[in-house]
This record gives structure tokens, sequence and C-alpha cells, in this order.
């Protein structure tokens, strides 16, 4: 045990002081990507490929980052609590159905869910398109059978959060939220609808 311990160590020294300064591993800490600079290099990268981050470090056995793959990249940023702006997109609702609810750029964004499937990511084919390096070009799936609705993971870099657990994909209840890349959604399933308008005779009646 001991020859082995210090053949590693010496390993790990020649390591260290062999490594030429900008060659080698990278990771992002904002989003955990990471990259490989092969000589010939005159400096370290600047930029994160994936997500244009300026805040990159040499990965290396014992480094850390903010960044884990098992945790919403803003996890702890936002109280657990639905925002109140849930309730407004649920009164625009005027037929049953079910839904995704988000926020973007101060307006509520109200998506029926009327085919079976539904492709959320970067790509321009996407049918909820967030243009965000946080996201995945083919980020996630919204399923829509006969058995309920389910959300799956498209292969995303960042994963998919449904109420704060990353899931390879999860059947959907009424006020799930949804986390892709830094966005979050709401799934509202909306059995009644709106009340319809009453007819004109009915006002009459009524007065």
């Amino acid at each position: 045990m001991g020859i082995i311990a210090k053949n590693t160590e010496q390993l790990m020294e020649s390591s260290i002081e062999g490594t030429m300064p900008g060659v080698g591993s990278f990771r992002c800490q904002e989003c955990g990507h990471t990259l490989t600079v092969n000589p010939p290099v005159s400096e370290a990268p600047r930029q994160c490929p994936n997500c244009s981050s300026n805040e990159l470090v040499r990965a290396s056995l014992f480094s850390t980052t903010r960044f884990t793959r098992g945790t919403p990249p803003n996890a702890g940023d936002e109280s657990d609590e639905q925002p109140t702006w849930i309730e407004s997109a649920r009164a625009q609702i005027a037929e049953p159905g079910e839904y995704l609810a988000y926020e973007e750029d101060g307006a509520i964004k109200l998506v029926a869910l009327t085919r079976e499937w539904t492709r959320v990511g970067r790509s321009l084919a996407a049918d909820v398109r967030f243009d965000d390096p946080t996201v995945s070009r083919r980020h996630a799936l919204i399923v829509r059978q006969a058995d309920g609705v389910r959300v799956l993971d498209d292969r995303s870099l960042n994963g998919v959060f449904v109420n704060g657990e990353r899931v390879e994909w999860r059947v959907l209840s009424d006020r799930d939220e949804i986390l892709v890349g830094r966005h979050r959604l709401t799934f509202i399933s909306d059995t009644v609808g709106a009340a319809p308008a009453p007819a004109p005779s009915e006002l009459q009646a009524a007065t």
C-alpha cells in the first residue's frame, strides 16, 4: 500500500508540474460543461462554448463547482411558493384541457397542449422555444396520452426537474412546476374552463 500511494503521489506531482498554461481540461462553474484544450495554445479559454460564461476553472479531482447534475441550476434562488400569476393564467383558460403556463418578459404565456407531442427547447423547431444557452436544442417533451400527460427529458444537458426533483420522465399533475434550464413552466390541468359569458337574453331576464 505504501508503494502504491507513493507512486500515485509522484504521478500526480509530475502531472501538475508538466501542465502547460491553457492546456488541459476546464469546467464551467455555471453549467458544468467540460472542455479539453490541447497544445499548441497561448492562453487558457476565456468563455464556455455551451453557455458563454466566463467562469471557467481547471478541472481536477479536487475541484468543486456550484453546478451539480442532480440539482437545479438555480435551486434555492426562489421561494417554494408558486408565483401569483398562475391564477391569472388559469383565468385566461376558455376551454377545458391541459396547458403549460410560464412568464416571459413580464407577460404570461399560456400554451394549450392539443397534440400528442409538444417539444420544449432552444431549437427553432421547438413548440415552446427559449433562446437561452441553459436550454438544450432538444430539452424536453410533453406527451399527451389517454392515461395522462408526461414530461420526458429529451437527452438535455442540464436535465429536467419537476417540483425540484430531477427526472427522466414524470406523469404530471395540476400545478406541477417543470424547470427547463432557467425557465419555470407550470402544468395546468383544467377540467372546467372559464365560465361562458351570459347571453344578452339572460342579462335582460336578470334585470
